[in-house]
């Protein structure tokens, strides 16, 4: 099969809602002509088709789209994750660290790679938004104990500070593939874009709180702030939240 017909019967598939069959078209194509001729097919694919793919990751076996998708790739996916309004992020979760974490990936690039994006940061609090009180904790102390200094939140001056301290908690004590070795890699190698993901967590947990809707704004007393806005190089809200674990 040449590659245009591979892409419109893969983008057929998605639109069908046949995942299994688009990622078994894939992987067949990998199998008889090599991850390069793959490669060339993704570059090709839509964000929103890649997407489609990667979010049904099933960790019982390996995927082709996962294993060769690039940074740059899985940024543009990642960041139109929000469009299908998961509120619990268990496919997020699940889609990141198989790819940020595969064994052959420099997580720093994926990094690096989302932060570029608008929407990179909040795409990346959505990651984390079921562990906002730790990250908090994290932020404040070193630890991701949250019942230390519970109830402070640093303002933000106070946070860029915090960043440049000696870690309390080593790498090696956090690789475990999941959110905690991102939390750490993100504060340790990715400053800007771990104030800016955590800014919007409070944003969100805010918002949460005030009863509004997934990107609506709240008004602050310095005035509007918005979600959109938090990504790396634009304004980042500070707001002031409750120390709770917020479902967000």
């Amino acid at each position: 099969m040449n590659h245009l017909a591979l892409i419109t019967q893969t983008r057929s598939l998605i639109a069908a809602g046949d995942i299994v069959g688009a990622e078994s078209a894939l992987s067949e194509l990998a199998d008889t002509e090599g991850d390069r001729a793959l490669m060339v097919v993704l570059e090709q694919l839509a964000p929103k088709d890649i997407l489609a793919v990667m979010r049904e990751y099933d960790d019982s076996k390996a995927s082709v789209v996962n294993l060769l998708v690039t940074p740059e790739q899985f940024a543009r996916a990642m960041v139109l994750e929000k469009q299908y309004k998961d509120l619990t992020h268990t496919h997020l979760r699940s889609m990141v660290n198989a790819v940020i974490f595969r064994d052959d990936a420099d997580p720093l690039e994926f990094l690096n790679a989302i932060g570029d994006l608008e929407g990179g940061s909040e795409a990346l609090a959505n990651y984390f938004a079921e562990k906002w009180s730790r990250i908090e904790a994290f932020a404040r102390t070193g630890t991701f104990d949250a019942t230390d200094d519970y109830g402070l939140i640093l303002s933000e001056d106070e946070l860029m500070a915090s960043l440049y301290v000696q870690p309390r908690v080593q790498l090696d004590e956090v690789a475990d593939g999941d959110w905690m070795q991102l939390a750490w890699l993100l504060r340790y190698e990715c400053r800007d874009l771990f104030v800016e993901t955590l800014l919007v967590l409070r944003a969100k947990a805010r918002a949460h709180d005030l009863g509004l809707d997934e990107g609506e704004e709240f008004e602050e007393d310095d005035g509007k702030v918005e979600t959109s806005d938090t990504d790396r190089g634009k304004a980042t809200p500070v707001a002031r939240v409750s120390d709770e674990e917020s479902a967000i």
